[in-house]
């Protein structure tokens, strides 16, 4: 039956039906088939976060995206592209390919504003492509380069899905943590850094495609531009109100400005801007804007919402943990991961749009990607360079059909011009993926892990406090031996108090996820798990016989940190010197005879201790 499900959501999405109600759909389901078997109980908890994102701290962060998108929709309505390009061919229209250098550089400025690449190629391919055909450049590949530039500048902030990426991250490593996932415990994300960490990659990426643009100029041999210092100065006066907005929001976020903060001042910057200082907008068109733009806001917020549902199902029904076993089973190392989950992030961003793969997959890689030791920002740029091949990876890579539409082309042509872009962006992607330093080294330099000193560590011990106070407190052993969680702190040894406490935690969580026969056999497996660990004599390097509870005929013994009762057995003080087993062979093995030894009797005084003349103090 769940096949047959399956199979019909997929048939369903691939007809065009919505796929946030997909998601919905798919959380529904899975809530009739958890383990619990309480649909209320476990639909209930994906509604609540769905409630939790709209109301909690994860709202701050989604507070931007509204603002970003409108910001991004006014600049396009705007002669924005129009004045980038002319300072940029004013700049570097004498080097060779200087206009197609020019090209690459503004759409990847104009897509980090906009946020949707299909809207960079209607606006600058509009405007560069009779540029370029009219200097000589082969109409195959300026076809390309507007295509394939398209979608290159969403690595650099404050690209949208950047702050997507960072919020659903965030939220699946929190589902992860709060739901036992031990290894996002100790993961350190931010999405204030993130949205730098792909910023070497990028320009890695643009210097990759200008070398090979440089390279057709030259031998196509296409004329240059002489320099004109009169035409820089003129172009660069009429662009730099737009080109400091980047500058401006870095700035921002270095000084400690928070993204809601700056993405309001950016969004005001920028109607100034355009409607008080170019009078390219007029207030008139503010409203259909708003109109516009909120509808793409509505529609990235559902799904957001939706795949959050799916992902508190897919971590009740440990799908990440299911998942990373089979990855384990089949993958050895992160290098053969890596490699697998860049031809699987190929054919999503293929498949699907940018938001949908980010809300989609992320929460499925984020635990694996953790278990394997993979840096989550390094992840997040893996995960957003794939998806940018993809909306040119034919057959149904987005831009193809948008600049086939475009510029009335078949779909044909478009695919053969892109195929050299195509193979810049598959050399970047390798460079970043197998090193992780160009991700991770820069960005300890542009934007350092906050100190948070006292607080991380108070925070921590709050969660550890909880997490005390909400554990079962008494446990009954299959032995008939009761256990109380309060005898854990008296232990000393760390090893041993974490063998102690480990149960009590053990018990809880199969308690709170189990029922019925699963929950009994749940909690044989972690006592028979205590057992072993307590028992284990190669865990401390004592005697088995000495754990507490089974030292009944030497009751002195059962705290060896206790010397209150060693007065009268000081050879056994110290387990390691054996100078004083020798009168008392029979103590090397209490365990065989422990059931017939007779029960010692104490010495009444230490004038008795003379005779045994070996059992002095040796102190």
């Amino acid at each position: 039956m769940t096949l047959i499900i399956v199979l019909g959501l997929i048939l369903l999405f691939s007809l065009g039906a919505p796929i946030f109600s997909i998601m919905l759909v798919a959380g529904a389901y899975g809530a009739t088939q958890t383990a619990r078997g309480e649909f209320m109980q476990d639909f209930g908890s994906q509604v609540g976060d769905i409630f939790t994102i709209g109301t909690g701290e994860p709202a701050q962060l989604l507070s931007t995206i509204p603002l970003f998108i409108f910001m991004g929709f006014v600049m396009a309505e705007a002669k924005t592209a129009d004045r980038l390009v002319r300072a940029a061919r004013a700049g570097l229209g004498w080097m060779p390919g200087g206009l197609a250098v020019v090209t690459i550089f503004a759409c990847a400025l104009f897509t980090t504003f906009t946020g949707a690449s299909g809207v960079t190629i209607v606006a600058l391919g509009g405007l560069v492509m009779p540029s370029l055909l009219k200097e000589k450049y082969p109409e195959t590949f300026s076809l390309g380069l507007v295509a394939g530039t398209g979608s290159v500048g969403l690595l650099f902030p404050p690209a949208l899905p950047l702050f997507v990426y960072g919020t659903v991250y965030g939220l699946a490593a929190q589902t992860q943590s709060d739901t036992g996932g031990a290894e996002m415990k100790l993961i350190e994300f931010s999405t204030d850094r993130f949205i730098f960490a792909g910023v070497i990659p990028g320009l890695i990426l643009l210097t990759i495609m200008s070398v090979f643009a440089v390279g057709i100029a030259l031998k196509r041999k296409v004329p240059r531009h002489a320099f004109d210092a009169k035409e820089l100065g003129a172009a660069f006066v009429q662009a730099i109100p737009e080109m400091l907005l980047p500058i401006l929001i870095l700035a921002s976020l270095a000084n400690g400005v928070t993204i809601p903060e700056i993405a309001c001042l950016a969004c005001v910057y920028i109607m100034l801007v355009e409607i008080v200082l170019f009078r390219d907008v007029k207030v008139k068109q503010i409203w259909t804007l708003v109109r516009d733009s909120m509808a793409l806001v509505g529609a990235i917020f559902i799904i957001i919402f939706a795949a959050s549902a799916l992902t508190n199902f897919f971590v009740t029904a440990e799908v990440p943990t299911l998942l990373f076993n089979w990855i384990q089973d089949n993958f050895e190392s992160k290098w053969t991961f890596l490699l697998a989950l860049n031809v699987f992030l190929l054919l999503v961003g293929m498949t699907m749009d940018i938001f949908s793969a980010i809300v989609v997959v992320v929460p499925l890689i984020t635990p694996v990607a953790a278990a394997y030791g993979i840096n989550p920002y390094h992840l997040g740029v893996i995960f957003l360079l794939n998806l940018e091949l993809g909306y040119l990876t034919p057959p149904v890579g987005l831009n193809l059909f948008i600049t086939g539409f475009t510029f009335k082309k078949p779909i044909d042509a478009v695919v053969r011009s892109v195929v050299p872009f195509l193979i810049c962006m598959v050399i970047a992607l390798v460079l970043v993926t197998y090193i992780e330093a160009l991700t991770v080294k820069p960005l300890d330099f542009i934007k350092p892990p906050e100190r948070r000193g006292r607080v991380a560590q108070m925070a921590l011990e709050v969660e550890q406090a909880y997490a005390k106070l909400t554990v079962v407190q008494e446990i009954t052993l299959d032995t008939g031996e009761k256990v109380l969680f309060s005898s854990c702190a008296a232990i000393e040894d760390a090893d041993e108090r974490g063998v102690c406490e480990g149960l009590f935690l053990d018990i809880s969580k199969c308690r709170e996820t189990q029922n019925g026969d699963e929950l009994a056999s749940c909690e044989k497996v972690a006592k028979d798990d205590y057992l072993e660990l307590r028992s284990d004599p190669s865990s401390d390097g004592d005697s088995p016989d000495l754990e507490g509870g089974e030292d009944d005929d030497y009751p002195d013994l059962e705290d060896g940190d206790d010397d209150s009762g060693d007065e009268d057995y000081p050879d056994l003080e110290d387990e390691e010197d054996d100078s004083g087993d020798e009168d008392y062979p029979d103590l090397e093995d209490e365990e065989e005879e422990e059931e017939t030894a007779p029960a010692p009797t104490p010495a009444p005084a230490d004038d008795e201790d003379e005779e045994y003349p070996d059992l002095e103090d040796e102190e």
